[in-house]
């Protein structure tokens, strides 16, 4: 193409524009990259707390435990060695706030200069202790023998029904409840937002005058444009309350309100690309039905649906995509409870308003850190799969005319 720019100044603006799209190429490759890279770290990770030491006698015969084995002995769900592999003797656990219960103040010293040594001295002291206690209390001759938990694996980690990313002494990274967060919300969206927004889309296309569809389409399009946060707070003034009172719920935070705010900011994609589908029908299709003595109706959903049908499905597509990714008015209304959902009535978490609420707090390059990079991950593919989806969508439409 560079032999049909024939003067310098063309072909400076080629090279600006190649430039221009050779770097912002690089640059979309570049945080991909380092999104994965870093969401990647964590299945290399321990999950034990950092700056954790989990500690056992050298007598006892366990050397290792799980994360989940270890949250059932904090909460006391498991307590005997012999459930873990361990001699028929009960689990006895200690804590650093425990250590007043052995030693007395002037026996820790004044500056606790003194509590590595009686640390060491009470693991060595139990055969059945479990010692959980920050590292900068290990003593250099610690008679006592540290557990070493196996690394986070995909299975865990995506499976997973708890996400407990502060918990100590071992964190717990399941994810699962976010997931199906982000899937219950976004899929209730869709329920609501799809059939008003064909309807309008059939009204504006079909049946609305050019006077009252020049009225509607400004007001659709500015309501695409308005903040996440307006909605939020819409949603937390008008729908919450609402909920709350038709549904009598402790609460009115759940996955019914995000789903209800979602789906009115998915509106306006519904609306918009199907009716730029339905008004491509040719003209012919159209007057051949009338005239075969079909009605209006008859021929809407006869013809122009059915024409237009790989259109809708593009603009369902993209109003999940709007859905899955969404996250201020999310975060506001659905109660940010990481819990599997049952029902639209119960309190859910999705996967960017855990990103939004948590990134912040995470110490850079801790396990936490690297696992809200790997939620990043997770949907990063799903807009992905949806984008896919909406290229092969939009093709079919291409090829079928």
């Amino acid at each position: 193409m560079q032999k049909y720019f024939h003067n310098l100044g063309e072909k400076i603006i080629v090279a600006i524009l190649t430039i221009s799209g050779t770097v912002t190429s690089l640059t979309v490759l570049l945080i991909v990259f380092f999104l994965f890279k870093e969401g990647l770290g964590i299945f290399s990770m321990s999950p034990v707390t950092e700056g954790t030491v989990i500690a056992v006698n050298n007598r006892n015969p366990v050397t290792s435990l799980s994360a989940s084995q270890l949250k059932e002995i904090s909460d006391q769900n498991i307590t005997n060695w012999q459930e873990v592999g361990g001699l028929d003797a009960p689990i006895k656990i200690f804590r650093l706030d425990d250590i007043t219960d052995y030693f007395t103040e002037d026996q820790l010293g004044a500056d606790f200069e003194f509590m590595p040594q009686r640390i060491n001295e009470v693991v060595v002291k139990d055969p059945h202790i479990l010692a959980f206690f920050p590292d900068e209390y290990i003593s250099k001759d610690f008679g006592g023998r540290q557990l070493q938990l196996a690394n986070i694996t995909v299975w865990d980690f995506l499976a997973g029904r708890e996400w407990y990313p502060t918990i100590s002494p071992a964190v717990r990274m399941g994810v699962l409840p976010l997931i199906l967060g982000t899937l219950w919300v976004s899929f209730g969206a869709i329920l609501i937002a799809l059939p008003l927004g064909l309807a309008t889309a059939i009204y504006m296309a079909e049946i609305a005058s050019n006077r009252v569809r020049g009225i509607l389409k400004p007001i659709i399009e500015l309501l695409a444009g308005i903040p996440s946060v307006v909605f939020g707070f819409f949603g937390l003034v008008v729908i919450v309350p609402l909920i709350q009172d038709i549904f009598g719920l402790p609460v009115g935070e759940t996955a019914l309100a995000g789903s209800v705010i979602l789906g009115i900011m998915a509106l306006p994609t519904i609306i918009s690309v199907s009716e730029d589908a339905m008004r491509t029908t040719p003209r012919a299709m159209k007057e051949a039905s009338l005239a075969l003595g079909a009605s209006k109706w008859q021929t809407i959903y006869k013809v122009i649906i059915p024409y237009s049908i790989s259109g809708i499905s593009t603009a369902a597509i993209l109003g999940i995509g709007r859905a899955i990714g969404e996250t201020m008015a999310v975060l506001m209304v659905t109660g940010n409870a990481s819990v599997i959902p049952d029902t639209f009535l119960e309190p859910v978490r999705t996967i960017p308003a855990t990103i939004a609420a948590e990134l912040g707090e995470a110490p850079q390059g801790g396990i936490h850190y690297k696992a809200l990079f790997a939620l990043g991950c997770i949907l990063f593919l799903l807009t992905l799969i949806i984008n896919v989806t909406v290229d092969l969508v939009s093709a079919k439409n291409k090829a079928n005319r």
